[in-house]
């Protein structure tokens, strides 16, 4: 019975003399803290329009399951409503707009939606007497504001078949029948009694290429001065009542175009920050995220039968490292609704891998203004063996997302002419593809590339790059891909972008998109680098950024550390001062909670702060444990030496190196069994990792080992002294039975002979 309780004791104390790795890391990991800043926007109008709702995509490496959401926070200068959520793995928030009164220039209107021009649907009456020798031809006289006639002889024989060819006038009224107004985009509608009536001016667009001069707005008309006959499409008047060859013919002219004009408009605004904590990753966690690619811009106009639409859906694995353990990535991509979905598979071994689907939405949905389609979209990764988790073991791992794609309609006026026959051109080949890539937003002053690079030719290769940058300052040219900015005075307004690509056939493709400027506010950011410890160096960088043109003003920039918990202010430390900064090197004496805060401003006049918080882990102990015999024996043949080999087995749970180790052991001269009377003799000091004892005296001997570390890390050796190298003992670490040595003499041999 003695027996079974001595060895459980013995069991109790190994356990207590080992410290519990595993629930210290974990403890360690914590939290960490991230931001997001919403771009600033202006140019929303009309009450309807005063709240906006933002969905944010997390940093990369942040999964949306282990955001904290009683830590999400708004700063700003806006109004929150509602509360911050998480939804289809984006950071949702709605913001009141901050309102202004501005005056908008150049807002368009169309015909009841977005991009229908107005297009006229005049023609002049021409008629052949009787006699088959003259035409009447009448017309709009736009200086008397009335029709008026005249007669011109037949120039073709008897009896006519054409009139001559002449210059008439028609002068339709100019339509604003369902007058709609746009500041620049299907989604951002104008109030018409926003705008300001003595300002609306109309903006020509096409007219038919056999107008002589370029037709003008003159009466409250659309004066048009066209050539007839000149392949010019007629239809004929209708003859009741006539005889002979009197004969009638409408004559059409085409001319579109759509209305300018100023808004005395309420103007919104919108920026500011996210701030939240995320818990770090300790076992494996799912991140998906679905990127709409086309349609590019979405919303997009509807050309041709259909809207071609490309998600791209992505899945990274945190927390987890081994990929050999992978089996398959599955990705599904459904229209929202539809029960069967698209698969794709990826068996390669890796912890983040995307695929693209691909979809389209026909014509035949376009039927309003704005249509809308949903996708579900899925990303699975499953393990060839269980993984172990906190609540059990699993085998997979799933994410769901949506994403909306949308789709516009632009009501062009039929215009119905005679059928004249013509002679078909063979197509000489397929036309190219036009792609642009641009971001939807820029800031005033900003460089922003434009590229075309991805536009191809299916039969062939493009020769030619033609821009359309209205707005724009400088010039892209005959190339791919270029550079272009806008001035500060431009912010609130959005811009379109064209491009047309010819191919080595001359045939020509071309595509559009938008980019709205922002104002040129700077972005403050700091990184700290390094090893985040107690007593190592870290490095503090201003990572901040402003437009090109705008740069920041360096004497400006302030920088301060604080400390919040574990620490105070003067366990920071560091050369010179934090004025101007642009890296410094720091070093934190005590282990906890750190913050660093940074504001900058740039020669735009505007500001720009920022945050972080950190945690500076501690210096952990080493811990020291050796291997020794429990019992030696004199060896009378080598001077009756007892040889005691001891390999270390000391070790530094935090990648620190073991710099020096004393070797000490102490004897228990009066065979009392306790060593508390002895003294220690130190018979080793040159940080020796295996090494021999030898003793001569029969009896019982106790071994310690002192381990003192070497940073493991860069350091500043200005701010350390020897003090600060952690240091442990065996005493601490090891079970003292583990640690006792007994030196005995070798029986003697008996040899019994009879």
């Amino acid at each position: 019975m003695r027996k079974t309780t001595y060895l459980v004791l013995i069991f109790t104390l190994l356990l207590a003399g080992f410290p519990n790795h595993e629930y210290v890391q974990a403890a360690d990991a914590g939290t960490k803290s991230g931001s997001l800043a919403i771009p600033i926007t202006t140019g929303l109008t009309g009450a309807s329009n005063s709240a906006k709702s933002f969905l944010l995509d997390l940093p990369s490496g942040v999964a949306s399951a282990t955001v904290l959401q009683n830590t999400l926070k708004y700063t700003g200068n806006n109004e929150k409503v509602g509360n911050l959520s998480i939804e289809n793995g984006k950071i949702k928030l709605t913001l009141k707009g901050t309102a202004n009164k501005k005056v908008i220039d150049d807002v368009q209107g169309f015909n009841a939606s977005y991009d229908r021009k107005y297009n006229t649907k005049i023609y002049n009456s021409i008629w052949l007497y009787s006699d088959g020798r003259r035409w009447q031809i009448n017309e709009y006289d736009e200086n008397n504001n009335a029709m008026k006639h005249k007669d011109k002889p037949a120039e073709d024989g008897y009896p006519s078949h054409d009139p001559p060819l002449t210059v008439v006038t028609a002068g339709p009224l100019q339509d604003s029948s369902y007058l709609k107004w746009y500041n620049g985009s299907v989604s951002e509608v104008i109030d018409s009694q926003d705008i300001i009536n003595s300002s609306i001016r109309p903006v020509l667009t096409s007219y038919s290429d056999y107008v002589k001069d370029e037709p003008k707005f003159k009466n409250g008309r659309v004066i048009i001065n066209y050539y007839i006959p000149n392949s010019v499409p007629y239809e004929p008047e209708d003859k009741e009542g006539l005889s002979g060859k009197a004969e009638g013919r409408k004559y059409f002219a085409n001319v579109s175009y759509y209305y300018e004009a100023k808004a005395n408009v309420t103007t919104y605004s919108y920026g500011g920050n996210i701030t939240f904590d995320y818990s770090l990753p300790t076992e494996p966690t799912l991140n998906g995220t679905a990127t709409l690619e086309k349609p590019s811009p979405n919303p997009s106009k509807l050309e041709g039968n259909k809207v071609e639409v490309k998600i791209n859906v992505k899945g990274d694995l945190l927390g987890y490292t081994d990929a050999s353990n992978i089996e398959e990535w599955v990705f599904y991509a459904k229209e929202k609704g539809k029960t069967s979905a698209d698969m794709k598979k990826d068996y390669n071994k890796v912890l983040a891998t995307s695929k693209s689907f691909d979809f389209e939405i026909p014509a035949v949905k376009i039927k309003n203004d704005l249509f809308r389609q949903d996708y579900s979209l899925t990303v699975v990764v499953r393990f060839k063996k269980p993984v172990p988790t906190k609540s059990g073991s699993i085998t997979s791992l799933e994410q769901n997302m949506e994403v909306t794609a949308r789709a516009y309609i632009v009501h062009d006026p039929v215009v119905t002419y005679p059928t004249v026959p013509s002679t078909p051109t063979k197509p000489e080949g397929k036309p190219p593809i036009a792609r642009i890539s641009a971001p939807k937003f820029v800031k005033a002053g900003n460089d922003m590339l434009v590229n075309g690079g991805a536009s191809s030719d299916p039969d062939g290769y493009i020769t030619d790059y033609a821009w359309g940058t209205h707005g724009a300052q400088g010039e892209i040219g005959n190339t791919s891909r270029g550079y272009i900015w806008y001035t500060r005075e431009q912010v609130g307004q959005t811009f379109p972008i064209a491009l047309t690509v010819v191919d080595n056939d001359g045939l020509i493709g071309s595509t559009s998109t938008e980019v709205t400027v922002i104002e040129p506010t700077p972005d403050a950011s700091l990184q700290i680098n390094g090893s985040l410890k107690q007593n190592r160096k870290t490095t503090l960088i201003n990572s901040s950024q402003s437009p090109t043109r705008f740069p920041i003003i360096k004497e400006k920039t302030r920088v301060t550390l604080s400390a919040i918990s574990g620490g105070t202010n003067a366990d920071i430390k560091y050369v010179g001062s934090l004025a101007e900064l642009e890296s410094k090197d720091v070093l934190f004496k005590k282990p906890g909670k750190y913050r660093a805060t940074i504001h900058v401003e740039n020669t735009a006049g505007y500001g720009a702060d920022s945050e972080i918080t950190f945690d500076i882990a501690p210096d952990e102990l080493p811990f020291a444990y050796f291997n020794i015999p429990g019992k030696v024996y004199r060896d009378p043949s080598n001077w009756n030496k007892a040889v005691v080999s001891i390999d270390d087995m000391s070790f530094s749970p935090d990648k620190d190196n073991i710099g020096r180790r004393i070797w000490q052991y102490r004897y228990d001269s009066n065979n009392n069994g306790s060593f508390t009377d002895e003294g220690w003799v130190t018979f080793n000091d040159e940080n020796k990792s295996r090494l021999n004892l030898e003793l001569y005296q029969v009896g019982r001997y106790e071994i310690r080992l002192t381990v003192i570390e070497e940073f493991g890390q860069a350091t500043i050796e200005d701010f350390v002294t020897d003090n600060d190298r952690q240091r442990n003992n065996s005493d601490n670490t090891q079970n003292v039975i583990e640690r006792i040595v007994e030196v005995n003499n070798r029986a003697p041999e008996v040899d019994w002979d009879l």
